[in-house]
């Protein structure tokens, strides 16, 4: 893929019969994508730390569809992914009742909040934009490799570039500032993504995964989390630059959807400085690319999650 593809959700081919699990899908890129996906007749569950705001999402897709029966394709289930026993319980009741999925987009994050601990005692954005998304996916995998064309999104950021993984204070006891820790969990995706992508591939496992992010897109998350200088640069002076949430999800829906997507592939905006634009391949930072990195993290995390994927890393 070089250049613009000039890809836009029309090229999304037809979801019918497929299961999607979209995290963070009460709004900004989560809420647009879980719409994308159901106008193309997918079944999207929508996983949502505000079960009332992941009902009025569903309604407003719902009757925003001509299918009069849309609705029925759409599940709102809480998912706290702070909480690693709250991902546990949302996992196992959704195998329970999906003993087969096809795409999990882990979407949900956090913005530079000041610091707070998880209710494990890790770093909140930490444990909600990557241990979260790191346990869940790995609690899902089983009913992921049962399903049609099955794929991993995992969405990082251009931040990652910036980011370094402090593993002699992942808590940020020594010091904490909210957006290196931002970075720090932006990083640790996209390693997250990558590394998941090798260990697969060794394995011959269906599923693929790719990593996607939206360039600089105007969310809730830039006004919910920060507070002071952040607040007011991310969330009220800057905010007029960004794009909308629409196009902003364009990068994960190409990711999810175009059967021309490749595992390990990171797809970002096509436009200056990937801050948007249409859907293409991007590089990674050499700190994401970097499979000794990627393996330590995957094996902190394994003993950080509790939950183990019995997925060798790649050349062992």
């Amino acid at each position: 893929m070089d250049g613009s593809t000039g890809w836009t959700t029309g090229r999304i081919p037809d979801q019918s019969g497929r299961v999607f699990v979209v995290t963070g899908a009460s709004g900004g890129l989560g809420l647009a994508t879980a719409r994308a996906l159901a106008e193309r007749g997918g079944r999207v569950v929508l996983a949502v730390r505000d079960e009332r705001r992941g009902r009025e999402a569903a309604a407003r897709i719902a009757a925003a569809l001509p299918d009069p029966g849309a609705g029925e394709r759409l599940e709102v289930r809480r998912l706290d992914l702070a909480d690693l026993d709250a991902v546990r319980t949302f996992a196992g009741r959704l195998r329970a009742d999906h003993p087969r999925l096809d795409v999990l987009v882990n979407n949900a994050g956090v913005f530079a909040p000041p610091r707070t601990l998880s209710p494990q005692g890790h770093e909140l954005q930490f444990a909600v934009n990557h241990l979260g998304h790191f346990a869940l996916t790995g609690l899902l995998l089983e009913a992921l490799a049962a399903g049609r064309d099955p794929r991993v999104v995992t969405v990082s950021s251009l931040n990652h570039r910036k980011g370094r993984i402090r593993f002699d204070d992942l808590t940020g006891a020594r010091g904490y500032a909210p957006m290196a820790f931002y970075d720090q969990s932006k990083l640790a995706n996209a390693l997250f993504g990558s590394e998941l992508h090798r260990r697969l591939a060794a394995a011959g496992s269906p599923v693929r995964s790719l990593l996607a992010h939206p360039g600089y897109t105007a969310t809730g998350l830039q006004t919910d989390g920060p507070t002071g200088l952040n607040r007011l640069l991310f969330g009220r002076l800057l905010r007029p630059l960004a794009q909308r949430p629409a196009d902003g999800a364009l990068p994960q829906l190409y990711a999810a959807t175009e059967p021309g997507a490749l595992g390990g592939e990171f797809i970002g905006p096509d436009g200056r400085g990937e801050l948007r634009g249409a859907p293409t391949r991007v590089g990674l930072a050499p700190s994401a690319a970097d499979a000794g990195a990627g393996r330590r993290l995957w094996e902190l995390s394994e003993e950080l999650t509790g939950v183990r994927y019995g997925l060798a890393a790649a050349g062992i």
